[in-house]
């Protein structure tokens, strides 16, 4: 790691910005949406350097995602606090076959078309950050467990690129996608328990 080198000062920022808005999230905090879109910004260049297209892509998805997000969870469900609620089980039937199609279909196109390093691999963590990305904005508890699978999926791709910094950054996000599973369910039930005394 050289710290004069104008591209691990690039990574370095963007971990730092991502980092703040992961722990943000986990700690349900509005601010997790603003902070995020200036990391993506960031990281959208550490990877194109890379070259790992599917993840700088990604980065433009999250960003406008983000704006979406910070405006849901700031209006809220109808003026109400936007409240964490699960995600319907059938909802897996047709989210699942998705992502894999998603995952293999994107993977052919950047072997086809470009240069990128691992595509299906690659593709895999840009479809289930898309979809864990959704979840989030839409509070739903299961967001988490779709983030650790990202984060067991990016750590390896990530540090064999050379990655060194981010992979570290993502074994703290896995580590937090724990805690955050955790404190969202206490939320969750919290609400829940709100809800019915006052019904």
């Amino acid at each position: 790691m050289n710290l004069s080198d104008p591209n691990f000062q690039l990574e370095l920022a963007a971990n730092i910005a991502v980092a703040g808005s992961i722990l943000l999230a986990g700690r349900n905090n509005v601010h997790t949406w603003w902070l995020g879109i200036v990391g993506c910004a960031l990281f959208a260049a550490v990877f194109e350097r890379s070259p790992l297209y599917a993840d700088m892509v990604l980065q433009f998805f999250f960003i406008a995602i983000s704006v979406l997000g910070w405006w849901q969870w700031l209006r809220g469900d109808h003026g109400a606090p936007l409240p964490i609620t699960s995600l319907r089980p059938r909802a897996w039937a047709w989210l699942a076959p998705l992502a894999v199609v998603a995952t293999f279909g994107y993977g052919w196109m950047l072997t086809r078309l470009t240069n990128a390093y691992a595509p299906c691999i690659d593709s895999a963590v840009l479809v289930l950050s898309v979809i864990a990305q959704i979840l989030m904005m839409r509070r739903k508890l299961e967001s988490w467990w779709v983030w650790l699978l990202v984060n067991t999926v990016a750590v390896p791709l990530y540090y064999s690129r050379g990655l060194h910094l981010t992979s570290i950054l993502y074994v703290g996000f896995w580590i937090n996608a724990l805690v955050a599973l955790r404190h969202w369910r206490h939320l969750m039930r919290d609400g829940a328990r709100a809800a019915d005394a006052a019904a």
